[in-house]
């Protein structure tokens, strides 16, 4: 199976000093080797940020 679940977190709420929001996506691993990187919406700040892939466990 290529498609694999990834944990996308805001880049920018910790820098405001607001709780982090955190959204479950997926990829193709063979097609897109890099990390995710989305525009998501914040509901701590209320606005649309960029959500990066971080490490899964």
């Amino acid at each position: 199976m290529a498609r694999e679940h990834v944990i996308i977190e805001c880049t920018e709420a910790r820098k405001e000093g607001k709780p982090v929001s955190r959204y479950m996506t997926s990829r193709n691993k063979k097609l897109q080797t890099e990390r995710v990187e989305k525009k998501k919406f914040n509901k701590h700040l209320k606005r649309h940020t960029i959500h990066r892939e971080i490490k899964s466990k």
